[in-house]
């Protein structure tokens, strides 16, 4: 873990089915997350991802590359251009500051309009526990988003 590591590109295929199990495993209802015609008379052109499922996902992002002993201190996330159905979203990650064994990530979640996600991720790992890159770079399941993490 050091300043500078770029943490590898992980792709995550926006579905219908994520963006409503994120909804409804957070607990939001609002009809934007599951009701395309309700999301179009409210001017969206589709149902879109809501904050609670890119935080968990962006919280996934860095425990899948850091590993299982990592410990999310703090997530900073602002949203941008909004995940509709049929796109991707590839979360990418900049270790900006090392301090001891716990640094601050800043992490960019891009998709087919622009960027989804911006802001930073404080993790905390344990001493001769960073896997650095535990898990590879690559398509990801597109279903339901586990509750808690993040």
């Amino acid at each position: 873990m050091r300043a500078g590591e770029e943490l590898p590109p992980l792709e995550i295929p926006i579905t219908r089915t994520l963006i409503v199990a994120g909804a409804i495993a957070s607990r939001d209802y609002q009809d934007v997350h599951h009701d395309a015609e309700s999301a179009r008379q409210k001017g969206s052109p589709d149902i879109f991802m809501n904050i609670l499922t890119t935080n968990g996902l962006v919280g996934r992002y860095i425990t899948d590359h850091f590993g299982p002993a990592a410990v999310l201190r703090k997530v900073a996330i602002r949203l941008g251009a909004p995940n509709y159905p049929g796109d991707t979203m590839v979360l990418t990650g900049t270790v900006e500051e090392v301090d001891g064994d716990t640094a601050t990530v800043r992490v960019v979640g891009a998709n087919g309009i622009g960027s989804h996600v911006t802001g930073t991720v404080t993790v905390t790992v344990p001493s001769g526990t960073v896997s650095s890159g535990a898990v590879s770079s690559g398509a990801v399941s597109s279903g339901p988003v586990p509750s808690g993490g993040a």
